[in-house]
């Protein structure tokens, strides 16, 4: 077989289907009347089911006599199997054939130019398009893990072009984690794309605090922005950085929150305004952080301060953070 006659593609064979209800009843009462039916024997309500049992074998017409005879299920089953054998050997001997077919076009793409830079150090790819291009190329050849920061705003085209590298690489067996702020699950073509990846066995946890942008594949090259307006990116390769931002992937990953992400997945409770006041004050977080860590006003904030420390029976902002924290613990 050559290259050209493994690659080109073949016609599927005919699905070998089991007979449905309709026709196991009919045989069953052809059976019952001793194996032969008049052709004109046999009910318009029966048609479908009656050439469902020719087509499968089950039953054979006898012109001779105008009627339909029953065949030996056990004889159907054997000449099927022997077919359903014989188109899996075949599949089995495409499957063999596949990667000698398509050679020629990966070492092509082994040899395709990608940016260089120094050894140890980090490549600098300006332009949305080249970054995409390079970080498709990175999912493609990706075949273990990948680890994403993704904060603030994701662009809807971004996200089309994003769903469909990312289920291509869960369907190939990786592993892809990704962080998000409150902020991103708010809109909706970002919801739609955590949605679909989480369907196909994506994790997601959502981090209510800054971090940055980040990509690690196969924890062997990371991708950070490297300008204000994500215009730039750095692609890092150095072993000592990538431990660097692993560890800081895995700290944020370690301290975000399952429950918020299920939350605007539809898979769990919504979190209340006041929970999170709550949760981000036993972090640690001033009245005047709450209030712009979740977008509100001072005045907001410190209503909800006000009933929490009566419902924890706090005298202090200290100690209402503290008491939050046993009960966050509590849980």
């Amino acid at each position: 077989m050559t290259a050209e006659q493994a690659a080109a593609p073949h016609q599927a064979a005919p699905a070998i289907e089991e007979p449905d209800e309709a026709a196991r009843r009919l045989y069953l009462a052809i059976i019952a009347e001793g194996g032969r039916i008049p052709c004109a024997g046999v009910a318009d309500t029966d048609r479908a089911a009656l050439q469902q049992l020719i087509d499968i074998g089950l039953l054979m017409v006898n012109p001779m006599d105008r009627c339909y005879t029953a065949v030996s299920p056990r004889s159907v089953s054997d000449r099927l199997g022997a077919e359903l054998r014989s188109e899996a050997t075949r599949l089995l001997v495409r499957a063999e054939n596949l990667p000698g077919a398509l050679d020629g076009l990966t070492r092509a793409y082994d040899a395709m130019p990608r940016p260089s830079g120094r050894a140890g150090g980090a490549v600098h790819v300006e332009g949305h398009v080249h970054i995409r291009q390079r970080i498709s190329q990175l999912v493609s050849d990706c075949r273990f893990e990948v680890l994403t920061a993704q904060p603030g705003h994701r662009p809807a085209d971004t996200l089309q072009v994003a769903l469909r590298q990312d289920v291509q690489l869960l369907q190939r067996g990786c592993a892809l984690r990704t962080i998000y702020q409150p902020v991103a699950l708010a809109e909706r073509p970002a919801l739609a794309y955590a949605e679909e990846v989480t369907r196909h066995g994506s994790l997601i946890r959502v981090l209510d605090e800054p971090f940055q942008r980040l990509i690690v594949f196969d924890r062997t090259v990371a991708v950070i922005s490297a300008s204000d307006d994500n215009s730039t990116a750095a692609f890092i390769s150095d072993p000592a950085t990538i431990t660097f931002l692993v560890g800081t992937f895995e700290r944020d990953w370690a301290r975000a929150d399952t429950t918020e992400a299920a939350a605007a997945l539809g898979q769990g409770p919504a979190r209340t305004i006041p929970d999170r006041v709550g949760r981000l004050l036993a972090r640690g977080l001033t009245q005047r952080a709450v209030a712009t860590r979740l977008g509100l006003s001072e005045r907001t904030v410190a209503a909800h301060i006000s009933r929490l420390r009566d419902r924890y029976g706090a005298q202090t902002l200290f100690q209402l953070g503290w008491l939050m924290r046993g009960a966050r613990d509590d849980r």
